[in-house]
């Protein structure tokens, strides 16, 4: 990992949480040294801060962009929406907004890294038809029995991910980094909260689910 931050805190906190998560980790404080790290010694993905003295983050981005297709996370200031988006529509990978969670960076970087290497499965489209239920997931649309449900985003997205792997069945914290984005350390009852209200929603008995089950002591699955 290359991190790139002219604040030392931030450069030392980050390689210390990477480096405890079992990465190898350089640093660089400002956008000459980033371009010299990243020239001479190719990362895998690279932490860049987009306030950086000497050379932006932003033409750091596109000369790093110029040579290779090296997965970037972007840190940016918080309410700096302008670089974050000139950064996305440049080929950004992800963005983390400053203050941030290291740990939250740990599990970004993570889901990066499994999608650059083409381990996370591609995203479902079309329609998933089980019977009475119909989930629409290019219109993020479902239907029970014909007639149209109103979900909230996380409850569609929740529904969306379990229905495209039927069968198979996760874990609270593994819902929570597929769903949610990144494992943080948030409270695993969120996943919780999400399944009884979908339940509400799309079974004809809550109490007694037909396509949402629990599988006790692991976590959810989909049957259709």
């Amino acid at each position: 990992m290359l991190v790139v931050d002219d604040e030392p805190m931030v450069r030392e906190v980050l390689a210390r949480y990477l480096e405890n998560a079992g990465f190898s980790v350089d640093t660089a404080a400002d956008g000459v040294q980033a371009l010299e790290r990243f020239t001479g010694s190719p990362p895998d993905l690279v932490l860049l801060d987009l306030m950086l003295p000497r050379i932006d983050g932003l033409d750091v981005f596109r000369s790093m962009r110029e040579t290779s297709p090296t997965p970037v996370i972007m840190l940016t200031a918080r309410g700096n929406e302008t670089d974050r988006v000139v950064g996305l529509d440049l080929g950004a990978d992800d963005y983390v907004a400053k203050p941030f969670s290291p740990r939250e960076v740990v599990a970004r970087v993570r889901a990066v890294l499994r999608r650059a290497d083409g381990s996370t499965p591609p995203v479902a489209t079309g329609v998933l038809r089980f019977d009475e239920l119909d989930v629409d997931l290019d219109r993020r649309e479902v239907l029970r029995a014909g007639e149209a449900l109103h979900l909230t985003r996380k409850e569609f997205d929740l529904l969306a991910f379990l229905a495209a792997n039927p069968g198979i069945t996760f874990s609270r914290e593994q819902l929570l980094d597929e769903v949610w984005d990144f494992a943080w350390d948030g409270d695993p009852g969120t996943v919780t909260v999400h399944v009884r209200r979908l339940r509400e929603k799309i079974e004809d008995d809550p109490s007694e689910p037909r396509h949402v089950v629990t599988v006790w002591g692991v976590g959810y699955r989909f049957e259709p």
